[in-house]
């Protein structure tokens, strides 16, 4: 069980927000904590305390201004930790060695290999091509609708007719070297973890990241229990270096003993 830090970074600016707030008209998002730092500082943080392997998440849609300006920061970060950072957010085909170049350890991508809501194999295995299945984390966040989750895209706002299930994680397996499940529908609300999603993960035969709703060390003790103690976690804004509760520091020692 890994601690997997994260680096969220909308319209430019190092936040933390309410997942399923966002919306891409008005570039609007319900904020949590906006830093008055920059990427480079999270960068050199988390590589000051050797975590290798979290992610940076561009909350932007690719192609407008914002984007760049979340490009930007992007780039303090993995100035200052290259090779130790993952990116997702507007990756495709055509732009992933951008990121990749720029000093990303893996590329990190939902949208695009689902088309008008279902799998694209053509998009999957262009990926493969221009990545290489070691450098690929496939993000399979997810929406309850009704008693079962469905794989969001588009910044968490449109749903896949893609349920996220066991089937669904061995299937996606073959094709990446990492899984990063957000469940959207408690993130950045630091109400709890979805139970379930973490049961699900506990699943998966590669490496899991679980983000959503932790708030506490029990939180993290209940999702250890659930995951088998194989499931690696992200804390957004819950932590004290984003405006909560849980110390950094702390949380650092609590992953490195379950080791």
């Amino acid at each position: 069980m890994r601690f997997r830090p994260c680096i969220d970074i909308h319209n430019g600016k190092v936040k933390q927000i309410v997942g399923g707030s966002l919306r891409d008209a008005g570039s609007f998002a319900a904020e949590n904590f906006v830093s008055e730092q920059d990427g480079g500082y999270y960068g050199r943080l988390y590589r000051s305390y050797g975590l290798t392997g979290g992610h940076i998440i561009l909350l932007n849609p690719a192609g407008t201004e914002e984007y760049e300006a979340d490009c930007a920061q992007a780039a303090l970060a993995l100035e200052a930790f290259p090779g130790g950072l993952q990116l997702g957010g507007g990756i495709t085909a055509e732009n992933a060695g951008r990121f990749l170049e720029a000093g990303a350890s893996h590329v990190i991508v939902t949208s695009y290999v689902f088309k008008d809501g279902r799998i694209s194999e053509r998009n999957l295995e262009r990926l493969l091509r221009e990545v290489g299945r070691e450098r690929l984390v496939l993000d399979l966040s997810c929406r309850r609708r009704g008693e079962e989750y469905f794989i969001v895209t588009d910044r968490w706002q449109k749903f896949t007719d893609t349920l996220l299930n066991e089937s669904c994680i061995r299937e996606f397996s073959a094709y990446c070297a990492e899984l990063l499940v957000h469940a959207v529908d408690v993130e950045g609300k630091a109400g709890g973890i979805e139970e379930d999603v973490a049961s699900l993960l506990g699943s998966s035969e590669l490496p899991a990241t679980y983000a959503g709703g932790i708030r506490s060390f029990e939180d993290l003790d209940r999702l250890f229990e659930l995951g088998g103690g194989r499931v690696d976690f992200t804390v957004g804004s819950a932590l004290d270096i984003f405006g909560g509760d849980m110390p950094f520091e702390q949380v650092v020692r609590y992953a490195e003993e379950r080791l």
